[in-house]
């Protein structure tokens, strides 16, 4: 089949997969695994290959992904019943005293957004965001805006998150050094997350009528104080759940990087180093130092860990869904066709993956899909390229990256975001949006420089 051929089927399976996420609501998974079995077909792929190529795409992305996002599931459950959370963010405003709360804020949202998903993340601390803006007498976005912000650029580019841990499983990128690239970068973008947020909130925007009635109600009634503040675990143990299983990661990439193959301490680190060892580590430690602070008995604790994998499991699949539908891409010869035609334009790749990942999600809405999907077309391109392992790292960054930017109304978090912070969509438009386009193009050059850099 020609490129020309192949690259109208790319170019209509996506259009396809976007009408029926968007125009007829088909949930993503059954829309991605639909439009497989269609691209398959389409391409003239052997029937025989079809179910196994499949089943390979699904195997192959959630070999890693599903325990990961399991546990990173679980562990921010833990974090979140706990009241954990709040004993973060409260401890961040102490030490950077109330003048600096929406500094406070931000800086307890980027460590918090490392376990756990975005959305679940940013509803955690809305209670905390909401206490603060009313003893300022502000409205909730002034200090809500930034920590949105910088919690989904947390979501896009640092594992356990799905979408970047399954995109490195398609292109092989090193988990290691895509945390220590992410979080380094994410650091910066915390900072740039409170000026831009500034700036877009130099003038006021008016509060929603329902958000403006749930946000008077807030701290009225005895019953929204759920737990004290004694019972809450010290922010000591927090960061140390978060900051103990980064550090296991960071040893095995830094054995592997520094020893030679086979050298018996580099295997040790490797595997100490792994992230699912190091999530099962930070899950077990959270068990026993959660659970004893709070009191919880083995039942109990089970049934919090347990109700934190209902939404994983929903992840998982879309996750999975994706990485099907990339194999298919790859195996019909789409993904060979594409990364030629994007060779021939003599653009660095590291831009290409950018774009791609940037209009897949402004076209769709799901940064999770992005990621996966980006990756999916540009996988023979990065194989077949040479890289070294840092440079397949910075490759998946810019990849996330470019999903973080154009956030609108196809996105489940921009509904999310707008409705906790009392939005319109117009004023959502003008703010939320630019904002996660505005650290989605920053994230990027501060990956691109780091490129020229390596290279």
């Amino acid at each position: 089949m020609s490129t020309l051929a192949l690259l109208g089927i790319g170019a209509g399976s996506i259009g396809l997969l976007l009408l029926l996420i968007i125009r007829w609501q088909v949930h993503a998974f059954v829309a991605m695994m639909l439009v497989s079995f269609l691209v398959a077909f389409a391409t003239g792929m052997p029937i025989g290959d079809i179910i196994s190529t499949l089943i390979a795409g699904m195997g192959g992305t959630l070999g890693s992904v599903a325990i990961l996002v399991a546990l990173g599931s679980m562990l921010g459950r833990m974090i979140e019943v706990s009241g954990g959370a709040a004993s973060l963010a409260n401890r961040f405003t102490q030490l950077l005293g109330p003048t600096r709360v929406p500094m406070a804020l931000t800086a307890a949202a980027l460590v918090l957004a490392i376990p756990v998903f975005f959305d679940v993340g940013f509803i955690i601390l809305v209670p905390i965001v909401y206490g603060f803006c009313k003893a300022a007498g502000v409205n909730p976005i002034k200090f809500g805006l930034p920590v949105a912000g910088i919690m989904l650029a947390a979501h896009v580019v640092v594992p356990p998150h799905p979408g970047i841990v399954g995109g490195a499983a398609i292109v092989k990128g090193d988990i290691g050094w895509i945390t220590i690239i992410g979080l380094a970068i994410c650091i910066p973008l915390a900072a740039l997350s409170q000026v831009v947020a500034g700036w877009l909130n130099r003038k006021g925007y008016p509060m929603l009528p329902t958000t403006a009635e749930q946000f008077a109600a807030f701290g009225n009634s005895e019953d929204s104080k759920t737990s004290k503040a004694s019972a809450a675990p010290s922010v000591g143990t927090i960061m140390a759940l978060i900051i103990i299983p980064l550090a296991l990661i960071m040893a095995g990439t830094t054995g592997a990087t520094l020893l030679p193959k086979g050298d018996s301490l580099r295997n040790v680190l490797g595997f100490i180093g792994s992230p699912i060892f190091a999530l099962m580590v930070a899950v077990g430690l959270a068990m026993f130092l959660l659970g004893r602070n709070q009191g919880w008995n083995r039942e109990r604790t089970n049934a919090i860990m347990e109700s934190a994998l209902p939404p994983a499991a929903t992840v998982i699949l879309v996750t999975g869904a994706g990485g099907v539908f990339a194999k298919v891409l790859t195996a019909s010869g789409i993904g060979t066709a594409l990364s030629q035609s994007l060779t021939a334009t003599h653009l660095p790749l590291i831009l290409l993956a950018f774009i791609i990942s940037l209009a897949l999600r402004a076209a769709q809405g799901s940064a999770t899909v992005a990621i996966i999907t980006t990756c999916g077309l540009l996988a023979d391109a990065i194989a077949g390229g040479g890289y070294s392992p840092l440079q397949v790292a910075l490759l998946t960054v810019a990849i996330g990256f470019g999903s973080l930017g154009l956030s609108h109304v196809n996105d489940s978090g921009f509904w999310i975001v707008t409705r906790y912070l009392g939005l319109s969509v117009g004023d959502g438009l003008r703010t939320w949006t630019v904002l996660t386009t505005v650290l989605g193009i920053a994230g990027f050059a501060m990956t691109a420089l780091l490129w020229v850099l390596v290279a």
